[in-house]
């Protein structure tokens, strides 16, 4: 055996190359591994470049994918450079450019610099971020992205974040602490199961987001009770407090959403947390793009009383441009957090406030640490100039369809969602398959409030006012046509 190498930077780091005559066959030596990264380098550098001038639908489906990248599994091995020449060259035709600055489907974000390169590091890391003890790095700037959240997002101090796979894994974790808390105030210890003990009431807004209703279903917890909505999707307070008083001493979990999908509206937080309050209920947030709005002096008050709720759920991939997998569950008592998430084994070495502790996983990679990235390049001032220029493209947006024949902004454009008609239900299909066809950008089709709409979600750091103009000139050839 051979050592050698130094570090680029820091203290002297001795590697060990192995010799030829014992390489493994499986393609695991460091000659091998830093072939394929120089050529994963290469093609993720080239896909990026390539988002000014491509088309952002996929140009091949994924029968055709699984016919280029082979359905056998091989019988010898290949050198890891090859697998990654193979995966990249047969992937690309069916890879839509969803870090376009033209991609306004869905709601979703892209990838900023600093958070894809720190996102690669936790690849190469390979830190397993369960423990405080085994993974002190991991943990130190994960409990330091979670502060800056917290008060970014004008939370209250002191508050747990746990890093999450999605903002529907948040916000299972804000349920699952409210369903323990509510049962354990009631009396019932909820390591019994649900079975015999009392039964939980769920409220929640007729437009709330269908991942509410998965977290309950994974809780163990009913369908909400629906409780009216304005015409931006907003609950109805005096609705809720009717339904509040109608089983005013049933253990009761209120959901409230930060950031409707079609209109990007908020809930009245300063009139619906107090009364639910009153009534022992607790109060669960999603607050998957919405949010964010708490960054932005300009938006804030959209959520103006949101930090009085007990739990949160955000998305740091849908306004903030984390890499994915990035939910984050908030929750104001961290006693609540740990009592529903935490594990205790002998074989685990246990820290209070272990990372494994706050949210569902035990095994995880270090997702937080490219949240920290983000944060850290932007600081508060970039953090605040992104919300409101994601804003400022869906008020572009909305001016330049307003002026379309035949085109309807239906949707009080507040925050980064455009819901559009052109006519009747027929054409409004026709215009999102015309624009998809057209390949300048993606906008989705939707429904809402029983009308067909075209939606156009903001949240790409990346779009610039030239993709906006772009995007919306392939609207104008799709509505004309």
């Amino acid at each position: 055996m051979v050592w050698s190498g130094v570090a680029p930077v820091g203290p002297r780091v001795e590697t060990r190359r192995m010799s030829s005559t014992t390489d493994p066959s499986d393609g695991t030596t460091h000659a091998h591994r830093e072939a394929a990264l120089d050529r994963a380098h290469a093609h993720a550098a080239s896909w990026l470049r390539s988002q000014d001038d491509r088309p952002v639908p996929a140009r091949q489906d994924a029968d055709a994918i699984g016919d280029a990248i082979g359905r056998d599994l091989p019988t010898r091995p290949s050198s890891p450079e090859q697998v990654v020449e193979l995966l990249a060259t047969s992937c690309e035709p069916g890879l839509t450019a969803m870090p376009s600055g033209r991609f306004f489907g869905f709601v979703i974000g892209g990838t900023h610099p600093a958070g894809l390169a720190a996102d690669w590091l936790v690849g190469a890391w390979d830190q397993n971020a369960a423990m405080r003890a085994v993974t002190p790095a991991v943990a130190a700037v994960e409990e330091v992205a979670g502060r800056w959240l917290v008060d970014l997002l004008g939370l209250p101090a002191g508050s747990a974040v746990g890093f999450a796979t999605g903002a529907t894994t948040a916000n299972q974790v804000g349920v699952l602490c409210g369903r323990d808390a509510l049962l354990r105030d009631a009396g019932w210890d909820p390591a019994q199961g649900l079975s015999g003990g009392p039964a939980v009431r769920v409220l929640a807004g007729a437009e709330r987001h269908d991942s509410v209703d998965l977290a309950l279903r994974y809780a163990g917890l009913p369908r909400p009770q629906a409780v009216a909505a304005d015409d931006q999707g907003r609950i109805v307070p005096s609705a809720l407090a009717a339904a509040l008083a109608a089983e005013p001493r049933r253990p009761t979990l209120v959901l409230l959403q930060a950031g409707n999908l079609h209109s990007g509206a908020c809930d009245d937080f300063p009139a619906c947390i107090p009364m639910a309050r009153e009534h022992g209920a607790w109060v669960h947030v999603d607050g998957a793009f919405g949010l964010w709005a708490g960054a932005s002096s300009t938006y804030q008050r959209l959520v103006a009383g949101v930090e009085l709720a007990d739990s949160w759920a955000t998305d740091a991939h849908k306004t903030l441009n984390a890499p994915y997998d990035c939910g984050v569950a908030v929750v104001r008592d961290p006693g609540a957090l740990a009592a529903s998430m935490g594990i205790h084994g002998d074989y685990l070495i246990q820290h209070e406030g272990d990372p494994f502790g706050r949210v569902l996983e035990m095994s995880r990679r270090a997702r937080g640490i490219p949240v920290w990235a983000v944060l850290r390049s932007l600081g508060r001032s970039g953090v605040e100039e992104l919300v409101d220029r994601l804003c400022r493209h869906a008020q572009a947006f909305a001016e330049a369809i307003g002026r379309m024949p035949g085109a309807e902004v239906v949707n009080d454009v507040v925050f980064t969602q455009v819901c559009a008609t052109f006519g009747d239900d027929a054409r409004t299909q026709q215009v999102v398959e015309r624009v998809l066809a057209d390949g300048t950008a993606w906008a989705s089709g939707s429904r809402w409030r029983g009308r067909a709409v075209l939606r156009i979600s903001v949240s790409n750091a990346s779009t610039t006012d030239e993709d906006v103009e772009r995007t919306v000139e392939a609207l104008r050839r799709a509505a004309s046509a």
